[in-house]
């Protein structure tokens, strides 16, 4: 079922989610409702909290060309209950966007390289490493979980460039705090 999604404003985007406990049913149902949320606004990632759930779980797809040269995003992955750790020195700056806050790209500067580890579905912890493009978009969901928004690691001068896009968003959804 597709969900609802939280747009720049909501309270929820800026709240920490809370661990998960106990895989049950109701969190794969989570899970595959986000999945089809996440496809039907053609997005890369997409976190609880964008959806009103308060729990550390996200999803995320990669990007591949196939041997035909053809674009193509990879099946999506189940994130729960994320711990990233060893950052690289080396960063990268690329341009970001977020289904919550739509039509709103900014750079964002994050590490090139981190250290990913996670519980999948199934409960089994899993360690990666991981870098570049997949290391960017499990940072950006990671931050979700956090209460953090890309908007928020841009520079100030880009910042205040996009205010008025941001009050636009917050006016369209009837946030006015």
């Amino acid at each position: 079922m597709k969900l609802p999604l939280r747009y720049y404003g909501h309270a929820d985007l800026r709240t920490k989610a809370k661990p998960i406990d106990t895989i049950t049913p109701e969190i794969r149902q989570l899970a595959a409702d986000m999945i089809e949320t996440m496809i039907e606004h053609n997005g890369v990632g997409l976190a609880a909290p964008q959806v009103g759930q308060l729990v550390r779980m996200f999803i995320r797809r990669f990007e591949g060309v196939n041997a035909e040269g053809e674009y193509y995003l990879g099946p999506p992955e189940v994130i729960l209950n994320p711990v990233l750790t060893q950052p690289s020195k080396e960063t990268t700056t690329q341009v970001e966007g977020c289904l919550s806050v739509p039509g709103v790209l900014v750079h964002v500067e994050r590490p090139r390289k981190i250290h990913l580890r996670y519980q999948n579905l199934e409960g089994a912890w899993i360690e990666e490493e991981i870098e570049d493009f997949k290391a960017r978009v499990t940072m950006h969901e990671n931050d979700h979980l956090n209460g953090t928004l890309h908007i928020d690691r841009a520079e100030a001068a880009e910042r205040r460039n996009i205010e008025p896009l941001l009050s636009s968003i917050k006016k369209k959804h009837n946030f006015t705090s």
